[in-house]
């Protein structure tokens, strides 16, 4: 579709919803109704300011007419999720698949005993995790902490930062980081 015949149909649903006929529409912007029909189809482009006088007599404006409503999605099912697994069978996966579009990003890893995750650098952002199953450490520039099943983490992500494991069993985070890092 061209951008003639979005504009053009985006008059004509706004017309519609305001029951106008375009004679109406046509007299309240002082144009024709052969131009407001040829609008409608496609077939001829408005000028900047014929198309905020005619956005204006529907009800709305410039930035409200171009703006393209997201088909935001709310929820993520298990066939949605990203998962990638190392050589140790460490497992990263990605709950929101599009998450650089927000302004965070969870992730639940599965942490292999012995194992650890690959150190982060320091970066703008938060990093927040919660021990759904075993215990971790979490290393944090030169400290040390121990967090286990039920314990949660909030850091600032200004320093190197990584998680290995602290028990035989296999450790689950949840894992949140923002701004989300790519």
């Amino acid at each position: 579709m061209t951008i003639e015949e979005q504009i053009g149909a985006k008059v004509r649903d706004l017309r519609n919803q305001n029951g106008l006929t375009q004679e109406e529409l046509a007299d309240r912007t002082e144009l024709t109704k052969g131009f407001i029909s040829q609008l409608e189809r496609g077939l001829t482009a408005p000028s900047v300011s014929t198309l905020l006088d005619i956005v204006e007599c529907l009800g709305t404006n410039l930035s409200d007419f171009f703006h393209e409503k997201d088909d935001l999605q709310i929820v993520y099912q298990k066939e949605d999720y990203f998962e990638k697994e190392d050589e140790d069978g460490n497992s990263i996966k990605w709950l929101i698949a599009t998450a650089q579009s927000r302004s965070l990003e969870p992730i639940l890893v599965q942490l292999q005993p012995g194992q650890s995750m690959p150190e982060d650098k320091p970066h703008e952002g938060e990093e927040f995790g919660y021990v759904l199953d075993g215990e971790i450490f979490l290393h944090y520039g030169k400290e040390k902490y121990t967090v286990r099943k039920g314990d949660s983490f909030i850091f600032p992500a200004d320093r190197k930062h990584k998680i290995s494991s602290a028990c035989k069993k296999v450790s689950s985070i949840l894992w949140i980081s923002t701004p989300p890092s790519f």
